[in-house]
């Protein structure tokens, strides 16, 4: 079953969307993301309304991809989550481009990205390579030096948010402009119905 549909712009032109599954962040642990916005020089931080836990990113595709997606996406059954943010990482090793909060290790979020991994390669998209890293990305990094980024996330190694249930994830597209790119809620997935 597709899923609810939460824009009018999605399948309706012919043109490349930029998509990917993902839990939205409870509006009440934002503000505690917001204060951990500060201190690294070469931060481009994320607006609050950009916070979310990808499940899978699909890239580019087409009307009719996109489509497919949202029946393959519906078929999706898994329970409502509870998520715990705790602590904070980042990505590059040796060069840090993003800096995030760490979403708790949870068995039923595992599961969830495993089945939106399903539907992208019923598709026939190429697996996704990187292991799966459940996190709220902060910052993208631009000349942040190691060090830099080291030191700010163990200063912030305590961070913790109060626990949120997912009870639904969405398929995003992802618009690129001036300034941080748009994410919109093009459908909606019920979970634990």
């Amino acid at each position: 079953m597709p899923g609810f549909l939460l824009s009018e712009t999605l399948f309706q032109m012919p043109r490349m969307y930029r998509l990917f599954a993902a839990l939205p962040v409870d509006p009440e642990i934002a503000p505690g993301l917001v204060a951990l916005q500060k201190g690294l020089t070469g931060a481009s931080w994320r607006p609050e309304r950009n916070f979310h836990v990808t499940l899978r990113f699909f890239g580019a595709l087409n009307h009719t991809q996109a489509r497919d997606l949202d029946d393959l996406l519906g078929e999706i059954t898994a329970p409502q989550i509870e998520i715990r943010l705790e602590g904070v990482g980042w990505f590059g090793r040796r060069e840090p481009t993003a800096v995030w909060a760490r979403v708790r290790e949870d068995d039923a979020l595992r599961a969830l990205a495993s089945q939106c991994e399903r539907a992208a390669r019923r598709m026939g998209l190429p697996p996704d390579r990187r292991p799966f890293t459940p996190h709220v990305t902060l910052a993208y990094l631009h000349d942040a030096t190691l060090e830099d980024t080291r030191a700010w996330t163990e200063a912030r190694q305590s961070y913790r948010s109060e626990p949120f249930w997912a009870d639904s994830f969405h398929l995003y597209s992802s618009h690129m402009g001036n300034g941080p790119s748009r994410y919109i809620p093009e459908a909606d997935y019920v979970l634990g119905g």
